[in-house]
């Protein structure tokens, strides 16, 4: 029999010179939504243990509130990946999930690892705080969403002026979009995009990956669903998308309006409707729609989270505020918690997480 000798602490070698995790080492995976999910089941997939902590009550984070987008056939929207990674994660014994958690503190770090302070607040009384030694450490706080009450478009001011995400839930539970002034059927929609992103004012000079895609294939849905609604996109540019891009804008263009213009102002008009100023490009024309809804499509900016984290693992400091990882320190980052992503790539980038965090509690460089 072939026994595997010592390839020092915490892993194996076996005769044919194979590194293995040994049974105890274990990867603390902080946040729990698509990126988390997908580190923690790619890791159990190596047979390698892990630990989920989640400051929210559920996992998912914030695509388990996306709606399905597809309409006769898939329109690889991505938001059943979620649910699927969820379910994998909640039914393998070797990944251990605490919401309603988060880290607090490192309290030492040695060549094995880190021991974690993580505080859990199921008791909002009395938190309790406890410690978990953790081989390697995987960051995947996800995004913070572009608060936009500060732009000039009536964000809560207006009722019938929503982010992109509320109209996902929205969509989610009812199947159309209905006006959260009076729940009527809207008539006439726009979709003001990258509110947030590519903005020199803000110093959000990236691209958030997600709002021209998320705004395609929402009016495609909705297309499908009231043929009548009529709806105007407002943009920058328009992102390209997965190998079906040309195919799904080519339908769309057509039965959508493309405005190449950034709205000045949003004002309240009449009976809830909104009265949308924009100035063409070039003849900088001052022009006036009026709509029933406006959804502003915000976009992604670093994790509430990524200075503590930063501060706390050491991290590499970034312009941009995003996460860049260190695997000299076993900590990866996995996800948007390093910048803008789809969940496809969010997906991706857990799983070359994972495949990092057990290369390095492997021993391999």
């Amino acid at each position: 029999m072939n026994r595997p000798r010592s390839g020092g602490a915490g892993r194996f070698v076996n005769r044919k010179g194979l590194t293995h995790v040994a049974a105890d080492q274990k990867v603390l995976v902080i946040g729990g939504g698509i990126a988390g999910l997908s580190a923690a089941t790619k890791l159990a997939t190596l047979d390698i243990h892990s630990v989920i902590v989640e400051k929210a009550p559920i996992l998912g984070g914030h695509a388990v509130q996306y709606a399905c987008k597809a309409t006769e056939k898939c329109v690889a929207c991505a938001a059943c990946i979620v649910e699927e990674k969820w379910r994998q994660a909640l039914g393998d014994p070797r990944i251990e999930v605490s919401t309603r958690t988060r880290v607090v503190d490192v309290s030492g770090r040695n060549a094995n690892g880190y021991r974690v302070i993580i505080e859990n607040s199921h008791d909002s009384d009395s938190p309790a705080q406890t410690s978990i030694a953790a081989d390697a450490i995987i960051v995947a706080t996800g995004f913070t969403p572009f608060d936009p009450a500060g732009k000039p478009y009536g964000y809560q001011q207006f009722a019938n002026v929503i982010t992109n995400l509320e109209l996902e839930r929205i969509l989610r539970e009812k199947g159309l979009p209905y006006c959260p002034s009076d729940n009527r059927l809207p008539d006439q929609i726009a979709f003001v995009q990258c509110v947030g992103s590519r903005d020199a004012g803000l110093g959000h000079l990236w691209c958030s990956k997600v709002c021209c895609a998320s705004a395609l294939r929402i009016t495609g849905l909705i297309k499908a669903r009231r043929p009548e609604t009529k709806i105007t996109i407002f943009y920058i540019d328009i992102q390209t998308f997965g190998k079906d891009f040309n195919t799904q804008f080519g339908q769309l263009k057509n039965k959508v309006k493309m405005v190449r213009a950034i709205p000045a102002d949003i004002f309240g008009s009449d009976k809830d409707r909104l009265r949308v100023v924009y100035f063409t490009p070039g003849e900088a024309q001052r022009c006036e729609e009026s709509f029933d809804m406006v959804v502003l499509s915000v976009g992604i900016t670093p994790g509430q989270d990524n200075r503590t984290l930063k501060e706390l693992f050491q991290l590499l400091p970034t312009d941009t505020g995003f996460l860049e990882d260190s695997a000299r320190k076993g900590v990866f980052i996995a996800g948007a918690a390093g910048g803008p992503m789809t969940i496809a790539d969010s997906v991706a980038s857990a799983g070359r997480a994972a495949l990092r965090a057990a290369n390095h509690l492997r021993g391999v460089t």
